[in-house]
């Protein structure tokens, strides 16, 4: 890059972050090679999104970036600085639980649960894309999310039940 002023950030710098999460606007300066995840849980105590592998393939993680379903291990925060983020946390409203997360309960879609907060946030942004899904589709839509205790046959039952209620038009979250 002769020529060319290119600054690069020392990993002791901080830079300040900006984003939305689930609703409220939040800031706070981060070493550049912070990840969402530590950012979420260590610096706004966000601890809903779990931390598995650190690698991209457990999906424990998942949060929804600018409306998509994103591995926040895999995402750094400075990346993540203007976005729109929802977490795990943004989805119950006072105590009354997101369709999604009472279709998990009542159709036993979770054993010890560490990998829910990413299957849910991985299904809802499947039912907001396609609120009418097939198995396969839903099968597809969770792929990225590894369970160990399950046998992903109640997770997919319980994804075809909130998809029942998608169609009635319960699956978008009003980010307060």
């Amino acid at each position: 890059m002769k020529g060319k002023n290119v600054k690069v950030a020392r990993a002791d710098e901080l830079t300040e972050v900006s984003m939305r999460i689930n609703g409220n606007e939040y800031s706070g300066n981060v070493e550049p090679r912070t990840l969402l995840v530590y950012f979420l849980r260590d610096e706004l105590n966000l601890t809903g999104t779990h931390v598995g592998c650190d690698t991209g393939h457990c999906g424990a993680c998942t949060v929804i970036m600018n409306s998509k379903a994103v591995k926040s291990c895999m995402v750094l925060a400075v990346r993540a600085d203007g976005s729109d983020i929802l977490s795990v946390e943004g989805l119950a409203e006072d105590d009354k639980l997101h369709p999604i997360q009472e279709a998990f309960t009542e159709n036993h879609g979770l054993q010890c649960g560490y990998c829910t907060p990413g299957l849910l946030m991985s299904s809802l942004a499947l039912l907001q894309e396609n609120p009418d899904p097939t198995e396969a589709d839903i099968r597809r839509g969770i792929e990225g999310n590894l369970c160990r205790c399950t046998g992903y046959v109640n997770i997919v039952k319980s994804i075809r039940a909130a998809a029942k209620t998608s169609k009635k038009g319960g699956m978008e979250v009003e980010l307060r």
